[in-house]
């Protein structure tokens, strides 16, 4: 049977970045896999960034966004159905941030997959930058997401804190979300892995692809098509380079253009080149890249859409702007 793994963590928690080392560790072995991104999005940036992976081993899907949530299941189980004849070894599925994970259980216990596929780990992301205090949507996201996993895997660890420090912080915060959805199980420091991913072996990744997972319970708290977190795309976008960091700070601090976490995708430099961007309050990544499509993608509670297209006609320099 082809095991299947899950990465889980709510939007912005860096799953794509962790599933792309993860990719990597089967394809050295000499494993067959598929990623198949799971997203309800119009755009899929993250697919852009998995694009080097494509080889002989490892083959890239998406699922097409759009349409309810029964249709977008009926999506899913049709490209499992697809991927359970080729007799991969792997598949590795990414969900979105905004996700009900019953969608993902009750999918493979339908035939034939569930002759075809077998549950292997679902790893979830948790972001050391989270604020302490999220939305009611998103704690509860937070705690739906990682009530099952075998491990929760940190990102974006802050050096100067001791992984004493880190898991007492972290593991209260997403206990008390799991406790406000009746969920009975509480995580321990042995559950979380807060060591730096470039630091991780082969032998860290073979420790992740056994983690399992386990079946828990607890109270739906909101449906996955209610919840008010939002992703916005802004396609075809170009800034002055110097004035980038600029813009992304006046949209993150600007109340009126609602609680944004992330601002993610890709803009071009000035030498033809692009720059990932990757921006939260109080850090902004901007990393070169050899290629990639211009897309500011906007995630974040209650999102005024017209306010920041209004701040980026401001500044961009591309007559093909639009906005999604």
């Amino acid at each position: 049977m082809t095991k299947i793994d899950l990465i889980t963590g709510i939007l912005g928690s860096g799953k794509t970045t962790f599933l792309h080392s993860y990719a990597e560790y089967f394809i050295r072995q000499g494993q067959k896999i598929a990623i198949l991104e799971n997203d309800f999005g119009a755009v899929n940036v993250d697919m852009m960034m998995l694009q080097d992976l494509k080889c002989d081993n490892c083959q890239l899907e998406m699922i097409a966004g759009g349409g309810d949530k029964d249709c977008h299941k009926r999506r899913f189980k049709t490209q499992l159905i697809s991927l359970g004849m080729q007799h991969l070894d792997r598949v590795i599925v990414e969900p979105s941030g905004i996700f009900d994970m019953d969608e993902f259980f009750d999918t493979l216990y339908e035939s034939p997959l569930d002759r075809w596929f077998q549950t292997g780990s679902v790893l979830t992301i948790v972001d050391s930058e989270m604020q302490d205090l999220l939305s009611s949507q998103m704690e509860y996201l937070l705690a739906s997401e990682a009530a099952c996993a075998g491990k929760l895997i940190l990102s974006k660890r802050n050096p100067e804190e001791s992984d004493k420090q880190i898991s007492e912080r972290i593991l209260t915060h997403i206990n008390r979300a799991l406790s406000g959805i009746q969920c009975p199980r509480q995580f321990t420091p042995k559950d979380l892995i807060t060591k730096s991913w470039s630091d991780f072996t082969d032998e860290d990744f073979r420790i992740f692809s056994s983690a399992g997972y386990q079946s828990e319970r607890y109270v739906k708290q909101f449906d996955t098509d209610a919840v008010e977190s939002e992703v916005h795309y802004f396609m075809h976008i170009a800034v002055p380079e110097e004035q980038i960091p600029e813009v992304l700070e006046a949209l993150l601090n600007d109340p009126a253009a609602g609680t944004i976490f992330r601002i993610k995708g890709a803009l071009p430099k000035s030498d033809g080149r692009m720059l990932k961007v990757n921006a939260v309050h109080g850090k902004i990544e901007l990393t070169p890249m050899p290629n990639g499509q211009a897309v500011l993608i906007i995630i974040g509670d209650k999102i005024n859409y017209s306010r920041i297209d209004i701040c980026l006609r401001k500044y961009n320099i591309n007559p093909a702007y639009v906005s999604i």
